[in-house]
């Protein structure tokens, strides 16, 4: 069959991860109706709770795997995930009816786009550190050993392949860690590095 499902994640012999992200989006959106449906309390501590015990999870389980890149073709999926949270932060009683980015900073949540972002930085920063048994071959460090560089650098031509290649976490994440600030880099551990993002 074209796709297989093994731990929860649905993986396509394309290498995208569209059906992943629309089932995840499904079941997020699920859980949202039986919210409305069963909760009359709306107030904000309990529906922040509920939102991140019950819905954050689905659209975030194995992300590092198939992190959407927010690149052409890709901003749909990326506008549908976010809708889940947007949707879920209207239904919360005294923030619903103010604009989304405000709706977020009155909630303390960031965008899960950031979230992504962030989830990738702290895997890396597990990677790069030793703290995990898959990363040393994973990322490429430059001369200098201070930023991640492609591993694919004589490839620049647009190809599909190279497409592919840019979504997985080593390419992904290389802009994002390359910003940071060196001691935030030099991090001793892992709530460090977190405190320091």
């Amino acid at each position: 069959s074209a796709q297989e499902k093994d731990l929860g994640v649905i993986t396509h012999s394309s290498l995208l991860w569209n059906e992943q992200i629309k089932t995840s989006v499904s079941k997020a959106n699920q859980m949202i109706c039986w919210v409305v449906r069963n909760l009359i309390n709306r107030n904000v501590n309990v529906m922040l709770s509920i939102y991140k015990a019950l819905i954050r999870p689905h659209l975030e389980y194995c992300v590092q795997l198939w992190n959407p890149v927010a690149t052409h073709g890709n901003w749909a999926i990326v506008l549908e995930l976010e809708s889940v949270q947007r949707r879920f932060t209207r239904l919360i009683d005294e923030v619903g009816t103010l604009p989304y980015s405000r709706r977020l900073e009155i909630l303390n949540l960031t965008t899960l786009a950031e979230r992504r972002i962030r989830g990738d930085l702290i895997e890396a920063f597990k990677a790069t550190s030793g703290l995990t048994e898959y990363g040393p071959g994973l990322f490429k460090s430059s001369r200098s050993g201070r930023n991640l560089v492609s591993s694919n650098r004589c490839c620049k031509s647009v190809t599909k392949v190279r497409n592919l290649q840019c979504s997985f976490l080593p390419e992904r994440v290389i802009p994002f860690w390359n910003k940071l600030p060196q001691e935030v880099k030099n991090s001793t551990t892992v709530l460090s590095f977190k405190m320091g993002l």
